[in-house]
């Protein structure tokens, strides 16, 4: 009898245990199955996100190259310097758009595309300022802060943070509006002859400036302009496929180069040494007539 109740018992127990180990196995494989559609929602998620970006683009209209197009902010504290007449420079490169504005002063030192709140996290990745000389009406110049904004939309409010030479963030929202495309509007070429040219300069980190008014020459229908750089670190310029060394040995480097026209973008590239290797930097060169 009791060997009886033991093999009942014994029994008993093995099927529990068989039971529990189904269980466990079914358990995880539930719990892998749930995991697996956590990661493919993760995966479909990061592709919509992707395909959203690269519609937006899509979306523009626009293909690959240069506009003119509006800057509308809503602060009269943060606007397109008054010789650009509200307006900016709207560049798109592989589907993804940039806007460069130019601004009243030097004022605003550093833009956020986003939220003031996320600006003054680690690792927050600030927009720093070119430096672009503008001419007014009267004939006078300055120089004043431009900045590359990253454009997600057009014609869309979008959230640019700002601080100011007081340190303190700004929430606004901006919108770039009516992007056309950039008329060429080349001025004639000036008789023979030696005339002062105000020289815009866009592109690079805003660390560097050229001077303006330069030199310009004339002769035989071609213009050569004098760039003086803010550095003494610049060995070489390219221009139209050419390479330039600087003209002087001692100060900032200084260079002769061609120019195609007046009153249109030149595209330029400038070498600079102050790094730990060389490097490359593009630039555009714009020259008007004083």
């Amino acid at each position: 009898m009791r060997k009886r109740l033991l093999a009942v018992t014994l029994s008993v127990m093995m099927t529990a245990s068989m039971l529990a180990g189904c269980g466990g196995k079914a358990d995880t494989k539930d719990t892998k199955k749930v995991q697996t559609e956590q990661d493919s929602s993760k995966e479909e998620g990061t592709a919509e996100e992707s395909s959203e970006k690269k519609n937006a683009a899509e979306d523009a209209g626009l293909e690959d190259g240069v506009y003119t197009a509006e800057f509308h902010t809503d602060s009269s504290m943060f606007h397109a310097n008054e010789t650009k007449d509200g307006k900016g420079t709207l560049t798109v490169k592989d589907g993804k758009m940039v806007f460069h504005v130019t601004l009243h002063s030097k004022n605003i030192v550093n833009l956020f595309p986003g939220k003031a709140e996320d600006a003054q996290k680690d690792g927050a990745e600030l927009l720093q300022p070119t430096v672009d000389t503008v001419t007014y009406s009267d004939g006078t110049t300055e120089e004043v802060y431009g900045f590359d904004i990253p454009v997600p939309a057009l014609d869309e409010e979008f959230d640019v943070a700002l601080i100011g030479t007081k340190g303190k963030w700004y929430d606004h929202t901006v919108s770039i509006r009516n992007a056309q495309p950039k008329a060429e509007e080349a001025a004639e070429t000036p008789a023979d002859g030696e005339y002062s040219v105000n020289v815009t300069l866009e592109g690079g980190s805003g660390r560097a400036t050229v001077e303006s008014p330069a030199a310009l020459t004339v002769a035989d229908g071609k213009m050569t302009a004098v760039i003086l750089w803010s550095s003494p670190n610049y060995d070489y310029m390219i221009v139209d496929g050419e390479k330039y060394l600087p003209t002087n040995t001692e100060g900032n480097s200084t260079f002769e180069i061609p120019v195609s026209a007046l009153g249109t973008p030149l595209a330029v590239t400038a070498d600079t040494v102050a790094m730990s290797t060389p490097h490359e930097i593009e630039y555009t060169l714009t020259f008007a007539l004083n």
